[in-house]
């Protein structure tokens, strides 16, 4: 069957590039990044003729994948990257039975942090009809209904796109759809959006595939009031909140009596006490000290019967990730090791380290993924880290499970730093049993019911003969960046 989406293969399946999820400036690929990437072209080539196979056909198979990363593996040890790697053998470029052994997993898959935006919401009014907000980010099928002034082209970051990437494209069973800091008119996704993509999903059998977050901003007039309705109306499974996030441009801290203590006490009294804070991927100077995690210890030891997911984990995209020491400033994911130790809590608490935007930046570098992965591990706990994927700004988020699967921390950062080796075992608990706990659910329960499902049946029909785009949906550069910014409303997202 040709392929209707880059009938050529021009792409490669796993997406090394500038991409960002539109809460950080996108920071260029370095110079091993780019070789990296030509490597891959040039296997794919290689590998594709080998197997008798179009370049299309081979990237879309599993060998596809085990090729690129193979030749990112090579390109990383060139440079003399060796904190960390990809475990795949040279055979499964060519092999599909090694490659579906080593890529392929069945481990329930609960991804925390989903993304889409309304096509047709009412951030778009105001936009003047010759502007094309977001056109950079869909993929060709859908912009070809788009002419000049034409929205129709925002269907690519819809509903549908969401159910097929996530759903169809990747082996994600269950994922809670998130939202973004932003003023009550100016939301790409309101709650009531939200619930609609819920239903779409729901009555496909009633899986419960898809679960909700509730934006609060306890800064922001009337947010801690409409708590109440978020509950009691929509469901919501957990709160989200941004604190470095105001509508003036301050944020707040959670263990400020006069926002974040209040919003704390009013999750606990409506029994709903998941708390997901934006951690790290700092907005930008101003307020710089409310997106680390010093609060955090604080505010998890004097309230030991509510689950803190951090978000992002601190990481702050160009800071460089190494080993953690106990002196001196900190910033990225040593602010969230240092309020933890700080305030004596132990590894696999009441806090727990969410990986979206930040697995995907650290792709990049295998030394920083390495470290950014086992202090989460050793510092917050292999129960607490838990899997998230800031999807659909990075498109479908198969690349970056195919690599988390294969991903392995070397034997001398492991020996120097007391890494865990990440094992079957380990990578399943990330993927998605740890976040079972505080969003309590039983695995089995939801596995059960999703399998076959009409969202199973659909996925199952699918790969038969799959067609994943291989594209971002997130702003590439500096301008397509502020861009976004000035059409949500002067928020990030």
């Amino acid at each position: 069957m040709k392929s209707r989406i880059d009938p050529e293969g021009t792409r490669l399946p796993i997406k090394l590039d500038a991409t960002s999820n539109g809460e950080f400036v996108p920071r260029p690929l370095d110079n091993v990044n780019v070789a990296a990437n030509t490597l891959a072209h040039d296997q794919a080539s290689i590998n594709a003729r080998h197997s008798g196979l179009s370049r299309r056909e081979f990237l879309v198979s599993t060998c596809g994948a085990a090729s690129t990363l193979l030749a990112f593996n090579a390109a990383n040890a060139a440079a003399g990257r060796s904190g960390g790697r990809y475990e795949l053998s040279a055979e499964a470029a060519v092999d599909p039975e090694i490659a579906a052994h080593q890529l392929e997993g069945r481990e329930f898959i609960f991804d925390v942090q989903g993304h889409y935006v309304n096509p047709t919401g009412a951030w778009l009014n105001g936009i003047p009809p010759e502007q094309r907000p977001l056109s950079w980010s869909p993929k060709t099928a859908c912009s070809l209904a788009g002419a000049e002034g034409d929205l129709s082209y925002l269907q690519c970051l819809g509903p549908d796109e969401f159910i097929k990437d996530v759903f169809l494209d990747s082996d994600t069973d269950m994922m809670v759809l998130s939202f973004v800091p932003s003023a009550a008119d100016a939301e790409p996704l309101t709650i009531e959006e939200a619930d609609a993509t819920r239903r779409i999903i729901d009555e496909m059998e009633g899986s419960h595939r898809l679960l909700l977050h509730g934006r609060v901003n306890p800064n922001q007039v009337g947010d801690l009031e409409r708590m109440e309705e978020l509950s009691e109306r929509w469901g919501v499974a957990a709160w989200k909140t941004y604190t470095q996030w105001g509508p003036d441009g301050t944020g707040f801290y959670l263990s400020d009596e006069a926002t974040g203590i209040p919003f704390i006490e009013k999750a606990r009294a409506l029994d709903v006490r998941v708390i997901c804070v934006h951690k790290g991927i700092p907005f930008g100077q101003r307020s710089y000290e409310h997106s680390q995690c010093h609060d955090i210890g604080a505010v998890a030891r004097a309230y030991p019967d509510v689950d803190f997911i951090i978000y992002h984990s601190g990481f702050v995209p160009g800071h460089v990730e190494g080993p953690y020491r106990p002196d001196g400033e900190v910033d990225g994911i040593d602010t969230l090791v240092r309020s933890l130790m700080d305030h004596g809590i132990a590894p696999n608490a009441n806090v727990y380290a969410e990986l979206g935007s930040t697995w995907r930046f650290l792709m990049r570098d295998p030394d920083q993924a390495a470290h950014g992965l086992g202090k989460l591990l050793r510092y917050v706990g292999e129960e607490n880290v838990v899997w998230g994927t800031d999807s659909i700004w990075y498109g479908s988020p198969q690349d970056q499970i195919q690599a988390f699967r294969s991903f392995q921390i070397s034997d001398a950062l492991q020996e120097a730093h007391g890494y865990p080796a990440m094992t079957p075992a380990l990578r399943a608990r990330v993927f998605g049993l740890n976040a079972t706990r505080p969003y309590g659910i039983e695995a089995d329960e939801v596995l059960l019911r999703a399998s076959g499902d009409a969202v199973d049946r659909r996925r199952q029909a699918y790969r038969d003969q799959v067609d994943p785009h291989f594209l971002t949906r997130g702003p590439r550069t500096r301008r397509e960046f502020l861009n976004l910014i000035r059409y949500n409303g002067g928020s990030r997202v």
